[in-house]
């Protein structure tokens, strides 16, 4: 059995991230939400696009009004009204301002902006009352950005915030890496769909409807090829079939020791290169990763126990689909934070040890809850709610409540 961490080494150093030329896409500006960013991107506008102001008030020279008090205050000539939008048609000149909206453009010659809050009107004169900071709520000319310098880099996630910028900037198509493809098998003669009826001995589907969510989750469009029986050569045939339209393919069950654990085999009579057989964690033991040179493929042979299978998505099969969708690679490991254990973690010391629960944040740093119930792989009824995996380390046996656990993060969405 390979250690956690070497076996995660081995798949980032097998996973080709998809190409910044061929493997990129064109798309309108609401339709990059969740999208991978594949070049560079910038704008040939400044922001501000102009001089403007920060706050409504009056747009003044800084000289007029750097002496002014309540007891001493300055009388101006308002001259002109700018709101949003509207360009100014004089400049001002000593002695003079202008009443000012916010997000309006400075007028020529002001170069400091009096809050509304700290004057005094009076007619067509206004009265400073308070003296301002030179150049107080202004925001000049490409002060935030500056055109045709680099403005978003390759490998980020778009979210609201980005597609904020970009529509300000007036980039309406960007470039993203096309989602990857990522084939799921189910295995075993026992398994049903959850719409048929159940008979004794028999088990509804979960893993296909939990690995289709989590990886459309992160982005990657998903190909379900269902049920499959334990028969070697129909295996055969769908996994030979599944792997030259994928760029990941993960199946579930048959990668274990059993009679009916074909899995291994075929891989090897297709052509793959086995590079990992099990990892020394828990749950999730068996763990089969395989490459096909002829197709780029990457083989990912999960547990059938439904704890095991999203376990181990999350702990290898994330990461490794991280660093395949371009993201940068910052990003692409399991995000560990420490938290103070609520109660007694315990393990048999011989593997690593993921035990799952609520992750939360209080007022001293982050807890961990651990699940009520069984921590059987096969318990998926618990594994509901999960927000993080406490860790017990190899050769640990016991992190007692109130000590500190390193516990993997489990987002519900990582798009």
């Amino acid at each position: 059995m390979l250690p956690v961490n070497q076996a995660e080494s081995i798949i980032l150093n097998l996973v080709q991230p998809l190409d910044s030329q061929r493997d990129v896409e064109i798309v309108d500006l609401l339709n990059a939400s969740g999208r991978i960013l594949a070049t560079p991107v910038s704008s040939q506008l400044d922001f501000p696009h102009w001089d403007n102001s920060a706050m409504d008030g009056y747009a003044v020279k800084f000289t007029d009004v750097k002496d002014c008090s309540p007891e001493n205050p300055v009388s101006l000539e308002i001259i002109e009204e700018i709101p949003a939008g509207y360009q100014p048609q004089q400049q001002i000149i000593s002695g003079q301002t202008a009443r000012i909206f916010t997000g309006a453009c400075i007028p020529p010659g002001a170069d400091t902006v009096v809050m509304q809050e700290v004057t005094q009107r009076e007619g067509n004169r206004v009265l400073i009352l308070e003296t301002p900071q030179p150049q107080e709520f202004v925001r000049y000319q490409g002060s935030f950005y500056q055109a045709n310098t680099p403005l978003l880099n390759p490998g980020i996630r778009l979210s609201a915030t980005e597609i904020a910028v970009l529509a300000a900037l007036q980039c309406p198509k960007i470039p993203v890496y096309r989602r990857p493809k990522v084939g799921i098998i189910s295995t075993g003669n026992e398994l049903v769909t959850p719409e048929q009826p159940l008979q004794p001995g028999q088990l509804v589907d979960s893993n296909q409807y939990a690995l289709a969510v989590a990886v459309a989750q992160m982005g990657a469009e998903v190909i379900r090829f269902g049920i499959v029986p334990d028969e070697r050569e129909i295996l055969k045939q769908t996994i030979a079939k599944a792997v030259t339209t994928t760029d990941f393919l993960l199946s579930t069950g048959g990668v274990s020791v059993g009679d009916y654990d074909y899995v291994e085999d075929i891989l090897t009579e297709l052509g793959a290169e086995i590079h990992i057989h099990s990892v020394a964690v828990k749950p999730g033991k068996p763990l089969t990763v395989a490459k096909f040179s002829d197709t780029q493929c990457l083989y990912f042979g999960l547990p059938g126990n439904p704890v095991s299978a999203l376990v181990s998505f999350w702990r290898f099969v994330q990461p490794g689909l991280k660093k395949l969708a371009g993201v940068e690679q910052t990003a692409w490991k399991p995000e560990f934070v420490a938290a103070r254990s609520l109660q007694d973690l315990r393990s048999n010391g011989k593997r690593e040890t993921y035990l799952w629960g609520n992750l939360n944040l209080g007022n001293d740093g982050y807890e961990f809850q651990l699940a009520v119930g069984s921590h059987s792989s096969g318990n998926l009824i618990n594994l509901a709610g999960t927000t993080g995996l406490a860790v017990v380390p190899l050769n640990e046996t016991l992190i007692a409540a109130g000590e500190s656990v390193q516990v993997l993060k489990i987002s519900s969405n990582y798009l």
